[in-house]
C-alpha cells in the first residue's frame, strides 16, 4: 500500500471517500466533535455545512441530536472500541416529524493520533417502517376477514346439513304414507341421493381446508361412514379405501368425487349381493401422478349381467356420468363372474391411470 509523505495528502484522500459514500456520514473525534460530513448528511438533515463543521454533534439543529441513546451509544463504541452495525433510533431530528435511522459506527485510528476517530453512518429507513407497518396491518386485517369467512362457510355448511336432514326425513315420511309400490320406490331413489350429498357435505365441512381438500383422508372416512350407515346389521358386507397418494385436491374435484364414490358405492350395496347372507366386498382406490389421476369402485359381486337393475342405464349411472363430465373424465365400466369394475380417470389418456384395488 502507497504511504503518504504528509498527512495532508491522506486528508484529502479521506475527504474525498467520506464525500462520495452514497449515505450519510459523519466524522467526529473523540469529543463528538464534527471533523467532515458529506453532503449527503447536510441535505438529509436539512444542515449548513460550514455550520456543522467543527461543531459538537449534539448541539447540532438547536440540540434535536441530543438523544440519550445516541450519546449512550457513541459513548459505548468508543470505550469498547467496538463496532456497531444496525441500531436503530428514533428522534425528529429537525424534521417534520419523527424519524427512524439505522446506525452504523467505526472506530479509525490514524498512526501518530492519540485518539481513533468516529465515523457514523447513517440511512433514513422510516419511508420502509412505514411500509412494513401498512403490510402487517394489511395482513391482519386479511387473516381476520379469512377468519371471519372461514367461520361464515362453517355456518353455510351447519345449516345446508340441517336442510338435507330435514328433506331426507320429509322423504322418509312421505314414503310412508304413499301405497303406490312405483311412487315409494321414487321417493327411495329421492331419500338414498339426499343422503348421499349430505354425506359428501358432512365429510367435507369436517376438513380443516376450505379450498384444499385432503382427498386420501376424505374418500377413507366418507367410505367408513357409508358402511357404518348404509349396510344392514349383521349383513357381512364391508367397504373398504386405499391409496398411496398424499396430496390435495380442489374442493370441487372432492365434492365431485365424493358423490361418485358414493352413488356408486350405495349401488353396489344394493344390487352387487343379493344374498345377505354371502360375504362381499367393495374396495374404493385413488391414485393419482401430475395431472393424471384414477378412481375406481370394484366389488366382487354378482355383476351387472346378473343384476339388469345395476345395468348402465340407471339413474345412478346417469348421475356418475354427468360427474365425470365435470371432471373432464371418463368412465369405464366392466363386469363379469367375479364382480364389477368402474374406474373414472381424465378422457386425455386413452386408458385411465392405473390402480390396484
Amino acid at each position: 500500500m502507497q504511504q503518504f509523505e504528509n498527512s495532508g495528502d491522506a486528508e484529502v484522500l479521506a475527504l474525498a471517500i467520506v464525500e462520495a459514500i452514497p449515505d450519510p456520514l459523519v466524522v467526529m473525534n473523540s469529543d463528538f466533535r464534527i471533523v467532515a460530513a458529506n453532503r449527503c448528511f447536510s441535505e438529509a438533515f436539512h444542515l449548513d455545512p460550514k455550520e456543522s463543521h467543527n461543531q459538537v454533534l449534539f448541539n447540532l439543529g438547536n440540540g434535536v441530536w441530543e438523544i440519550p441513546a445516541l450519546r449512550t451509544l457513541l459513548a459505548k463504541a468508543f470505550s469498547t472500541r467496538v463496532a456497531v452495525d444496525g441500531f436503530e433510533l428514533e428522534g425528529d431530528f429537525g424534521l417534520s416529524g419523527p424519524r427512524t435511522i439505522i446506525l452504523n459506527v467505526r472506530l479509525v485510528e490514524f498512526a501518530g493520533q492519540a485518539e481513533p476517530m468516529i465515523l457514523l453512518g447513517l440511512k433514513d429507513i422510516t419511508d420502509r417502517r412505514e411500509i412494513e407497518r401498512k403490510n402487517a396491518e394489511l395482513l391482519a386485517s386479511t387473516s381476520e376477514r379469512l377468519a371471519q369467512q372461514h367461520i361464515l362457510v362453517r355456518e353455510i355448511q351447519h345449516r345446508v346439513a340441517n336442510s338435507l336432514q330435514i328433506i331426507a326425513s320429509i322423504l322418509m315420511l312421505k314414503m310412508r304414507a304413499v301405497t303406490s309400490p312405483e311412487a315409494r320406490e321414487h321417493l327411495q331413489d329421492a331419500h338414498e341421493r339426499v343422503l348421499s350429498v349430505a354425506k359428501v357435505q358432512s365429510h367435507l365441512s369436517s376438513a380443516e381446508g376450505v379450498d384444499r381438500i385432503d382427498i386420501a383422508g376424505y374418500l377413507s372416512k366418507l367410505c367408513q361412514s357409508l358402511a357404518s350407515s348404509m349396510i344392514p346389521p349383521d349383513t357381512p358386507i364391508t367397504v373398504s379405501f386405499t391409496s398411496q397418494f398424499q396430496g390435495t385436491v380442489d374442493s370441487t374435484r372432492a365434492v365431485s368425487l365424493g358423490l361418485i364414490v358414493t352413488e356408486m358405492v350405495l349401488n353396489a350395496i344394493k344390487h352387487a349381493f343379493p344374498d345377505p347372507a354371502v360375504r362381499g366386498s367393495i374396495i374404493v382406490s385413488y391414485e393419482a401422478s401430475g395431472d393424471e389421476w384414477a378412481l375406481a369402485i370394484r366389488d366382487d359381486g354378482i355383476g351387472t349381467g346378473k343384476s339388469p337393475s345395476a345395468g348402465s342405464g340407471g339413474l345412478g349411472t346417469a348421475i356418475v356420468t354427468a360427474l365425470a363430465s365435470q371432471l373432464s373424465a371418463v368412465v369405464t365400466t366392466t363386469s363379469g363372474d367375479e364382480g364389477r369394475s368402474i374406474v373414472v380417470g381424465p378422457s386425455s389418456r386413452e386408458a385411465p391411470l392405473s390402480i390396484a384395488a
